[in-house]
């Protein structure tokens, strides 16, 4: 996480371009680490976030005037800006927060614009429909189909063309000829945007104390980042929702971001009960249009309140006034590829490059945020209790050596009777399993081999419901093969493990009355499927819920009693430093599914070391001494938040060339106080995608910016051919 050690890495707004020689840099998006010089013709007066077009080679591209020209080419050599873009400019707050990530995280400034930019379509001029009203009527005798139309329009504001004629029940050409011969007059109809306009006074639900306390001290929207650390259920939302009210009053913008778009059906419901209307979306799962329309929405100011992924954090906000990073403990804030960034920590940064508040919620917060909170980084906001007096549901291990499953078999028989008997109470169970597809893994029981990916280093995934195999880092399917591809033999493969799926076979053989549901990110493919897969959980029509982690947070589920965790111990394998945390993050908030109505729940961990510490605490309820132990465990080994980290991968297609450029590398690795490099080695996943990979891990003490110590490192380093280099500062993956 960025700490004040980065100060040097922040650069200030900017304002109008002064030059002498009225020579700007324009920045665009590419992955160029520098602006280039234009010249600025004399018809022009361009200031920083000015959207211009400027020739580059032989084609025309769109940039952003980022500042003053460097200067350092003749102005006779230089070409002119083409022109600039009839639109309002990139706000400087934009402009600053793209050059400090791209410092931060050593990418091409470009490449960062490029975030910001990523909706080219948006930068043309807007469009608008045509649309019909009331011409010269008077006089004219109309027939009983043009009356209608005439009726229709009267009672209505502009309408276009398909919808009048579906209204007035006539066909396209009755309303063409209207028009032709001036009955009716054409306007232009701006596009409907997919968002309303939240309205800060409609009246919100009556809050509890607590919540109340909570709401009207971040409404007071002071600059810093402020926790909200609240159980599952305490009602975190509602309080934040003040905090949103409170800066659309103020005339602010506001962004909430979430980990994953499958959060938001619910979240958008409570929203608008709450605000009279909907936020403006992002996410992949928008069309173009909607993509555009949000895009200028933002930029202009006209979109209020946006609810998005990681990636809204760099739309260029008109006048934005609050940050939201709900569930900021998750891992799903973590960018891997291009850019590499965590959006919870770019967005500190971009609230304090702004002055503005930065809400942190989560009921099992991550160490890092807990280690600012006890410095006095940030301020916290506690909230223990469940909200309408729901209590926390009670944790129990279930020790899987003397309690085991049947053969082929993953549910304890003591875990079949609780589900059986929450079943005939006429109440919801849900089995967890975080792991997709119907097994891990697939092998010849004749001799052994194993299905791979060709890509990766990885076992190819089987998903039944798909009848196909899957590789769930580089997305390659394919279907399983009617015999071994190393000894021929025909029908000896056997699946390994248990995936969902297999988990919801088994459930159908011991639970065949039930109605069950399979949830994962195969199953919940958009927003509307969430919905309608979530609503259909909550209006009881189904009894048996088989999910993964996608299951795991942001729901309601008021009839759901019991919860059985198949595998408790599954996230502590892979030497990942986080992974006792995670483990301890994603069983609350699985738990925290259970007992959220009037009926309390119940939650049942299966696993093999039921002593281990993270059990204790998920069973104890003892946090606090479950993160000081982890905090103590970091702060001794010097790993994060009490040292820094930076993963360096080299990667190709050839192995000799990329271990020969490790090796390079290696033999010029800093030796200094505070600072070690781990590595060369191969990468977990030493093949992904076609590429080998091989990895250095470089660690230094919490004072010392690993930025610094990269660009001494890596100065004059070249990557011929397809070599290429990626660098991971603060890395959460290990693969």
């Amino acid at each position: 996480m960025p700490t004040e050690t980065d100060n040097d890495l922040a650069t200030p707004f900017g304002g109008p371009v002064v030059s002498p020689h009225r020579v700007v840099g324009v920045l665009v998006p590419l992955a160029l680490f520098q602006a280039y010089d234009y010249l600025v013709p004399d018809e022009l007066d361009l200031a920083r976030g000015d959207f211009v077009t400027v020739p580059l080679g032989r084609r025309s591209v769109t940039g952003v005037v980022w500042g003053a020209g460097a200067g350092d080419v003749d102005p006779a050599k230089l070409k002119p800006v083409t022109a600039r873009l009839a639109l309002p400019p990139l706000p400087l707050a934009s402009c600053a927060f793209i050059d400090w990530v791209a410092q931060y995280t050593m990418a091409p400034v470009g490449a960062v614009l490029r975030m910001a930019m990523s909706v080219p379509d948006a930068l043309e001029p807007e469009r608008t429909l045509k649309a019909w009203v009331v011409g010269d009527t008077e006089g004219a005798k109309l027939t009983p189909t043009r009356q209608r139309v005439i009726d229709v329009l009267t009672a209505s504001p502009p309408l276009p063309p398909t919808e009048l004629a579906r209204l007035a029940g006539v066909s396209a050409g009755v309303i063409s000829d209207m028009g032709k011969v001036g009955l009716l007059r054409a306007v232009p109809l701006a596009l409907r945007r997919p968002f309303g306009r939240p309205d800060p006074a409609t009246v919100g639900p009556v809050l509890s104390p607590a919540q109340d306390a909570a709401a009207k001290d971040l409404a007071q929207l002071q600059p810093g980042v402020t926790l909200i650390d609240g159980v599952t259920g305490s009602g975190k939302t509602e309080v934040y929702f003040e905090a949103i009210a409170a800066a659309l009053r103020a005339g602010k913008q506001a962004l909430v971001m979430v980990p994953e778009i499958a959060l938001t059906p619910e979240w958008l419901k409570r929203f608008a009960t709450r605000f009279g209307a909907l936020p403006a979306q992002w996410h992949s799962e928008l069309t173009g249009l909607e993509r555009r329309l949000t895009w200028r929405a933002v930029l202009d100011g006209s979109a209020q309140v946006v609810v998005g992924a990681r990636s809204a954090l760099f739309l260029p906000f008109h006048d934005l006034g609050l940050i939201i990073v709900d569930e900021e403990h998750e891992g799903g804030f973590k960018q891997e590829d291009g850019v590499i960034y965590q959006a919870r920590d770019m967005a500190v940064v971009r609230g304090h490059l702004a002055k503005i508040p930065v809400v942190l919620a989560s009921a099992t917060p991550s160490l890092e945020t807990m280690v600012n909170v006890e410095t006095g980084r940030y301020r916290a906001l506690h909230m223990p209790d469940r909200h309408g007096g729901a209590t926390m549901p009670v944790i129990d291990t279930i020790d899987l050596r003397l309690d085991k499953p049947q053969r082929n078999s993953w549910i304890a028989p003591s875990l079949k009777a609780e589900i059986e008997k929450t079943l005939a109470a006429g109440e919801q169970a849900l089995l967890f399993l975080n792991r997709r597809g119907y097994a891990p893994l697939t092998l010849c029981r004749g001799c052994g081999h194993r299905l791979q990916c060709p890509r990766c280093t990885a076992w190819l995934v089987e998903h039944r419901f798909h009848q196909k195999l899957m590789c769930h880092h580089c997305g390659f399917e394919a279907p399983v093969p009617p015999s071994c591809p190393a000894c021929g033999a025909e029908g000896h493969f056997a699946a390994c493990g248990p995936g969902v799926e297999r988990l919801a076979e088994e459930a159908e053989l011991l639970f065949p009355d039930a109605r069950r549901l399979v949830l994962t990110s195969d199953t919940v493919t958009g927003p509307a499927k969430a919905e309608s897969l979530m609503r259909s959980v909550a209006e009881r029509e189904v009894d048996l819920v088989i999910g993964t982690q996608i299951i795991a947070k942001g729901h309601n589920f008021p009839h759901l009693t019991l919860v059985g965790v198949v595998d408790a111990d599954l996230g502590l394998h892979g030497g990942d430093l986080r992974a006792a945390e995670r483990t301890y993050q994603l069983m609350q908030q699985v738990a925290g599914r259970a007992g959220r109505g009037e009926k309390p729940g119940r939650v049942f961990l299966q696993t093999y070391d039921p002593d281990r510490a993270v059990m204790q605490a998920l069973k104890s309820g003892d946090r606090e001494n479950f993160m000081a132990a982890e905090a103590e465990d970091r702060r001794l080994s010097g790993m994060p938040p009490y040292g820094r980290l930076a993963a360096l991968i080299i990667s190709g297609h050839e192995l000799p060339a990329v271990e020969k450029k490790a090796q390079e590398l290696a033999r010029l690795a800093p030796h200094r106080e505070g600072v070690s490099v781990l590595g060369p080695a191969p990468a977990p996943l030493a093949l992904l995608r076609g590429r080998h990979r091989i990895r250095f891990l470089l660690k230094t003490r919490r004072d010392i910016a690993p930025q610094s110590v990269l660009k001494h490192w890596l100065r004059g380093q070249k990557f011929p051919g397809d070599l290429r280099l990626q660098i991971d500062i603060d890395p959460y993956s290990f693969v």
